[in-house]
C-alpha cells in the first residue's frame, strides 16, 4: 500500500470552531456536553428526525452506522480511495462528536439544537461521502451494497443507552473468541451507578456527568472490583492427535523507545491521524499511515530476532489523575478527549500458539490482521474481543465490558487472542475482516479457511487501583479511542501486520507443528 497522494476533502464542520470553544478540564481536552430538555416532551432512546425529548435524556454520543465494516466486496482497484473517504467520515463524526461537546449552552437553549444542527448537517455530509464511495466502486467495475445510503444518518445516545454493553443480567457475555465467555457482573454502561445512588447519569441538579479528566468517560460503572467477579473462563477445545501444540515467542519490547502514532496504515493508509488515538509500536519501527510494503522491509525493528520485522501495535492506556502528557493539545490526544498520564507496560509478551485440531500453515507476508473493535460503544458487541484481567487472577476472570479494579499487589493485564483462520489467498479484505476467522468452540477453521499460529499478545500494566466515591470514578484509567466511543473497555483493540526475513514465517509455523518451545 503506497502513500495516497490525492487531496484529502476537509469537512465542513472545522476543528477550529470546537477548538475555539473547548474548556480545559483536568489536564486539557473536550469538556462533556449536557442536553436539557423541557419537562413535557417525551422519552425516545435516540434522538434523529423529528422525534422529541425526555427531560432526564441527554446526548451522550453520536452514533453513527460503521460503514467499513458493510464493504465487504471493494475491488483492489478502489480500496485506497475508498479508505480514504472512510477516514473522512471517521473525522466528520469526531467533528461532530466535538462540537456536541462544546454547545452545551446552546443545546440548553434550544431542544432542537443536537438535531438540526449537528445531526442533519452530518448526515447531509455523510451523504455526500457514500456518493463518492458508490462512484469510486462502480467506476472499476465493482458494484456498491444497495442500502448504502442507509448509512448516512447518525443518532445521538443518552450516557445509558449506547450499544456497548447494557444490563446483561447474570453478567455473562458472549464474544467472538472462539465461545469464550466474558463477565463483568452487572455490566451499566453510563446508567445505575455503584451504589445506587444515580441513575441514567442524573446528578443532583439535573446535569449529566460523564466522568474522565476530558468529560468524555469513563464512568463508575466501567469498572468492577476483580475479586467479586464469579469466575467465567471456560475451559480450552480438547486437543486431538493431529493438534499443533509447540510455542513461539518473539521477544520485542515494551514501547520504552516511545515509539507512538496516532495513524492507522491499515484502515487508512495515507490519512494522517486515521485512528484519531494514539499507539505504541513494538517490532517494526517504520510504521505510520503512508509506509509501504516496501517501507515496513527496510524499517529495522525492536525485536530480538531480526527477522522479525511484524508490527504489533495498540492503543495506549492512560491514567487520568489530572496530570497531562504531550500530545494534551495534539490531534489524537488531547483535542479528541485522550488525556492522562500515558502508560508504559512493564512487561509485553508477543507468543504464538497452535490449533489444537490441526496442523498450521505459515503467515503469508504482510497478512494483516485486526482483532477487537474500536467502536463497540457504537457498533455493539459483535467484534468485541477485549480482555482485562489482573495478575493472579487470568485464568479464572477475564472482563469485556469493564476494567478490572485489581486488589494490592496485583497488577492490570491486557490480553489478546487474534483470529487463526485464514482464507489461504489474501492478505487482507475491504473491511479487514472476512479474510480472517476465529475458530469455531471446537477449535475447528471452518469455510475452508486453515489454521494459522495464532498471535497472542499480554500486557501487564502498574496502575494504581481507581477509587469509587459517591458514584464517582477517581484516578480512572482507560484505553485510547475515538472520542465518540466514551472510552468504554469493549472498544480495546490490536492490529498486527506480519513482516518476516529469513525463512521466519516457517520456521514459527514449523516449531508450532512439531511441538517445540521456541523463542
Amino acid at each position: 500500500m503506497g502513500r495516497n497522494t490525492r487531496k484529502r476533502r476537509t469537512p465542513l464542520a472545522t476543528k477550529a470552531i470546537a477548538a475555539s470553544a473547548a474548556l480545559a478540564l483536568g489536564g486539557g481536552g473536550l469538556i462533556w456536553a449536557n442536553f436539557y430538555a423541557s419537562a413535557h416532551e417525551s422519552n425516545n432512546q435516540s434522538w434523529g428526525g423529528n422525534q422529541t425529548k425526555a427531560a432526564t435524556a441527554q446526548v451522550a454520543t453520536i452514533s453513527c452506522p460503521d460503514v467499513g465494516q458493510k464493504l465487504t466486496n471493494v475491488p483492489a482497484q478502489a480500496r485506497t480511495e475508498v479508505a480514504g473517504e472512510l477516514a473522512n467520515l471517521d473525522r466528520q463524526i469526531t467533528d461532530a462528536y466535538q462540537r456536541l461537546a462544546t454547545t452545551r449552552d446552546a443545546q440548553a437553549r434550544d431542544a432542537s439544537f443536537v438535531q438540526n444542527s449537528i445531526l442533519q448537517p452530518l448526515k447531509d455530509r455523510r451523504q455526500a461521502i457514500l456518493d463518492r464511495i458508490k462512484l469510486e466502486i462502480t467506476r472499476v467495475g465493482g458494484t456498491a451494497p444497495a442500502d448504502l445510503n442507509t448509512l448516512a444518518t447518525c443518532t445521538g445516545s443518552p450516557a445509558n443507552q449506547t450499544n456497548a454493553g447494557g444490563q446483561t443480567g447474570t453478567g455473562d457475555q458472549q464474544n467472538n473468541t472462539g465461545g469464550q465467555q466474558q463477565t463483568g457482573g452487572q455490566q451499566q454502561t453510563g446508567g445505575q451507578q455503584q451504589g445506587g445512588q444515580q441513575q441514567g447519569g442524573q446528578q443532583q441538579g439535573g446535569g449529566q456527568q460523564q466522568g474522565g479528566q476530558a468529560g468524555n468517560g469513563p464512568v463508575a460503572a466501567d469498572f468492577v472490583d476483580i475479586t467479586k467477579v464469579q469466575p467465567n473462563v471456560p475451559a480450552k477445545p480438547a486437543r486431538n492427535g493431529n493438534a499443533s501444540t509447540g510455542t513461539f515467542t518473539t521477544r520485542c519490547g515494551v514501547n520504552a523507545n516511545k515509539n507512538h502514532n496516532t495513524d492507522n496504515v491499515i484502515v487508512a493508509p495515507g490519512v494522517a491521524n486515521g485512528a484519531h488515538h494514539l499507539h505504541d509500536y513494538v517490532g517494526n519501527q517504520k510504521v505510520n499511515a503512508f509506509s509501504s510494503n516496501q517501507t515496513f522491509l527496510q524499517g529495522g525493528t525492536s525485536c530480538q530476532n531480526r527477522n522479525d520485522l511484524s508490527s504489533y501495535y495498540w492503543p495506549v492506556v492512560r491514567v487520568q489523575d489530572g496530570t497531562q502528557d504531550f500530545d494534551q493539545n495534539k490531534d489524537g490526544g488531547g483535542k479528541e478527549g485522550n488525556v492522562g498520564k500515558i502508560l508504559t507496560p512493564v512487561r509485553a509478551q508477543i507468543k504464538y500458539v497452535g490449533s489444537p485440531t490441526s496442523k498450521v500453515v505459515a503467515m503469508p507476508q504482510f497478512l494483516r490482521i485486526i482483532t477487537g473493535d474500536a467502536k463497540t460503544t457504537t457498533n455493539g458487541l459483535a467484534n468485541a474481543n477485549a480482555h482485562w484481567s489482573c495478575t493472579g487472577f487470568e485464568n479464572k476472570v477475564q472482563l469485556t465490558t469493564q476494567y478490572p479494579i485489581c486488589p494490592q499487589g496485583s497488577q492490570v493485564v491486557r490480553t489478546f487472542a487474534f483470529q487463526s483462520c485464514w482464507d489461504g489467498q489474501n492478505i487482507d479484505s475491504a473491511n479487514h475482516r472476512t479474510h480472517v476467522a476465529f475458530a469455531d468452540a471446537n477449535g475447528n477453521c471452518q469455510n475452508g479457511f486453515k489454521a494459522i499460529p495464532q498471535l497472542t499478545m499480554r500486557l501487564v500494566y502498574n496502575i494504581t487501583p481507581p477509587t469509587i466515591q459517591n458514584g464517582q470514578v477517581k484516578n480512572a484509567y482507560a484505553v485510547d479511542g475515538f472520542p465518540e466511543q466514551l472510552h468504554k473497555p469493549a472498544t480495546d483493540h490490536d492490529d498486527f501486520i506480519s513482516v518476516t526475513t529469513g525463512g521466519l514465517a516457517n520456521k514459527i509455523a514449523n516449531c508450532i507443528n512439531t511441538g517445540q518451545r521456541c523463542a
